[in-house]
């Protein structure tokens, strides 16, 4: 018979995480929308591309700076505190934005905002919820409940990118283009009430259970190693942002907000679903190898869309390459709460978090000053190269540092092998 008290603990774990969950599908839409928004609305009240790309940078450099802060808090405050702050910042984000139209402000509430130019796993939530799941999760549950994490937001980000048609529906029935573009940023506020009021059911934490996050220990040198490998990665991605990815299809190929939107729906519909395929083969091939043999592939297609002149096949390019190239990042989540210990988690969460954003904050910026060039996407060529360094060098330097599952059934196989062994050579 089930214990009771262990049926009611697991019980309230699922509920967190189902509250976790929700609070990513409404953070996730927004982003999903607001990444295509942007780069439209900035163009709609003057802005060049080097100046959405300044902006761009901007939100990347803050989310670094309000990430490093946020491990700097984590010890002092509840995880529930920081989160509703978060929420609060999102609400703020969506109202200021419309209010203003000069570079300077605009750049400065990205900094200090939540709008997130990229759609990925960068952001001032990210270490917290990461940090928050890891204490439910069991090693052998842990990769699946990062895969569906990410799964629902890659989902929700599919959804909200879909939304972003939103503003050609209104013109047609007799709204400003720039009325319309402003009404959406209200939209992406109202999503940060919402996902402060399931980060609002989420348990107190009495002082006496409460996690005790701590420096890094043994793990340091590793953790900052991977930090190293994950910066190069972000920076590279950071030329190929989903923002300067709209961007670039609006300048290179014309295309429409209507469909922009259709296709960032369809690509990360295509991410959402590689999450749990990527689930499975971590746990076949191991996170390191499932990381590096499903990058690559997506960063050759990056590379070669930068030299297809026809728009349909680009655009197969780019969604094969949606496909694999989001498939590291519930394995990579995985992997660094693994091979960790449990009161270094939140330190290493933090400290893989902030140099990722750091990172990709600095080539925005660079991207957009390329779009202005006559090769428009040589951004796309420098993104791809970027990461398939990445790639091998993350193989070279962690092929041989495996996470407690992966340890375990290693020497399941060799005890078999040698109980093999032995009863071969018994008479």
């Amino acid at each position: 018979m089930l214990n009771p008290s262990y049926d009611q603990q697991s019980m309230s774990q699922r509920s967190d995480i189902f509250c976790l969950y929700a609070a990513r599908a409404a953070r996730g839409f927004g982003d999903g929308f607001a990444a295509i928004i942007l780069p439209a609305y900035l163009i709609e009240i003057g802005f060049n591309p080097f100046e959405v790309g300044v902006v761009a940078t901007a939100a990347l450099l803050g989310s670094a700076a309000l990430t490093l802060a946020i491990g700097y808090l984590a010890p002092r405050y509840e995880l529930r505190t920081l989160l509703l702050a978060c929420a609060a910042l999102m609400v703020m984000t969506g109202v200021v934005i419309p209010a203003f139209q000069h570079v300077a402000f605009i750049a400065a509430i990205a900094f200090f905002g939540t709008i997130n130019p990229s759609t990925g796993d960068i952001g001032v939530h990210v270490p917290l919820e990461q940090a928050a799941l890891a204490q439910e999760a069991a090693d052998k549950e842990r990769t699946h409940i990062f895969a569906r994490y990410s799964l629902i937001g890659a989902l929700s980000i599919a959804a909200g990118a879909l939304a972003a048609g939103l503003p050609d529906v209104l013109v047609k029935l007799g709204m400003t283009r720039l009325g319309a573009l402003q009404g959406m940023f209200y939209v992406y506020g109202a999503l940060g009430l919402l996902g402060g009021a399931f980060y609002s059911l989420l348990p107190h934490t009495k002082p006496e259970t409460a996690p005790k996050p701590t420096a890094l220990g043994q793990s340091r040198g590793m953790v900052y190693r991977l930090a190293a490998l994950f910066s190069l990665d972000a920076f590279a991605g950071g030329f190929t942002v989903q923002s300067l990815m709209a961007l670039w299809l609006f300048e290179r190929f014309q295309l429409s907000l209507a469909a922009a939107s259709a296709f960032f729906f369809w690509a990360n519909v295509l991410a959402a679903f590689s999450f749990p395929v990527a689930a499975r083969l971590g746990n076949r091939f191991g996170l390191v190898n499932t990381m590096v043999f499903t990058h690559i592939p997506s960063s050759i297609c990056l590379v070669v869309a930068a030299f297809i002149p026809n728009l349909a096949v680009v655009l197969g390019l780019l969604l094969a390459r949606a496909a694999l190239s989001q498939m590291d990042v519930p394995t990579r989540t995985s992997y660094v709460m693994a091979v960790v210990t449990p009161p270094e988690r939140a330190a290493a969460a933090s400290i893989t978090a902030v140099p990722r954003s750091l990172a990709s904050s600095i080539s925005p910026a660079m991207s957009g000053a390329l779009l202005s060039a006559s090769f428009l996407a040589l951004p796309l060529v420098i993104s791809g190269v970027l990461k398939v360094a990445y790639d091998l060098a993350l193989l070279y330097s962690f092929r041989h540092i495996k996470p407690p599952e992966e340890e375990a059934a290693a020497s399941a196989a060799d005890e078999s092998r040698l109980a093999s062994r032995a009863s071969a050579r018994q008479p």
